[in-house]
């Protein structure tokens, strides 16, 4: 099966990266290996680690790089970066690219049950293992599922919504996609219908939690920052505000240097910064990238160098 993604912000994440053309790297999220393709490129004797924790691509980048000595296909969540890499003799690293969230992969594919658009069951796992979304929704209490609904989603009618849930779990499973969005639509004022889909917060929200996406954004980046050699960079493409915050808080609190009271005449703490911040604010996609892919239209995406 194609693993077809256009990969985002393409241009200024390869010149973010700065590759070194002997150096290690590591494409966390390479997906149908967009981005991985480009580093290759800049490769002569050095190396790129393609790791992903879908089946679907990492068939395609081992059909796609087969031929690559410079590339290594590792099956695996981003989560757990640094053991995978030390496993294989790899304990430091000269850059590292994160491209969060899901695929269009994932999303075009109607069975994985990502979209809203077309009936499926009810899946959403990157992974294609553990629980599904249909688990979740037909499981989890009233309050558990407001506040996914609320925290993830910022679905401010998620009280609504997951009432309505509740409800028509109680008649039948809700087991597909389709199901679901028709919940969500009835729950929800008649003027918001009117505005985009009223399912895609609610999706994302469900998908999120499914793949404990934000749990395992927070400890891949840590993992990611304890790889990196001096004059490293870490490079992160993020889809919407709650992983921007997240990237954002970590790579701020790297770069932060004493943390004294400022009437302290002289430091105590000892707090030197640990990267330099290459972008001070996210880059994002210009006109013509965004005319080209549309999916593009929310990414950020935000650079640091180890120090």
């Amino acid at each position: 099966m194609e693993f077809s993604h256009i990969p985002v912000l393409l241009n200024q994440t390869i010149e973010g990266l700065n590759v070194n053309p002997n150096g290690i790297y590591v494409d966390g999220t390479a997906g149908g290996g967009g981005h991985s393709s480009e580093i290759l490129k800049c490769l002569t004797s050095g190396r790129l680690i393609c790791i992903d924790q879908d089946p679907d691509a990492i068939c395609t980048l081992t059909e796609r790089f087969k031929k690559n000595e410079n590339a290594l296909i590792v099956k695996g969540n981003f989560a757990d970066i640094k053991e995978l890499l030390e496993q294989r003799g790899v304990f430091r690293v000269d850059g590292v690219l994160l491209d969060i969230g899901v695929s269009s992969h994932q999303l075009d594919t109607s069975e994985r049950g990502f979209s809203f658009h077309e009936d499926a069951p009810l899946d959403m796992r990157m992974s294609q293992k553990g629980a599904t979304a249909a688990d979740l929704i037909n499981s989890l209490p009233y309050d558990e599922l407001k506040k996914i609904i609320y925290d993830y989603g910022e679905e401010k009618y998620a009280p609504s919504i997951a009432k309505g849930i509740v409800e028509s779990r109680q008649k039948k499973p809700i087991e597909t996609t389709l199901e679901l969005a028709e919940i969500v639509k009835s729950n929800v004022p008649q003027k918001v219908r009117r505005d985009g889909h009223p399912a895609r917060k609610t999706f994302q929200a469900i998908r999120i939690a499914v793949n404990d996406e934000l749990g395992v954004l927070e400890k891949g980046l840590d993992g990611a920052f304890e790889l990196l050699g001096s004059g490293g960079r870490l490079a992160v493409i993020t889809f919407h505000s709650l992983e921007d915050r997240i990237v954002k808080r970590k790579m701020a609190s790297w770069a932060q240097g004493c943390t004294c009271p400022k009437d302290f005449p002289v430091c105590v703490c000892g707090n030197k910064p640990k990267v330099r911040l290459i972008t001070r604010k996210p880059v994002c996609a210009n006109e013509t990238e965004l005319t080209e892919n549309p999916r593009a239209r929310s990414a950020k995406l935000r650079i640091c160098e180890k120090i």
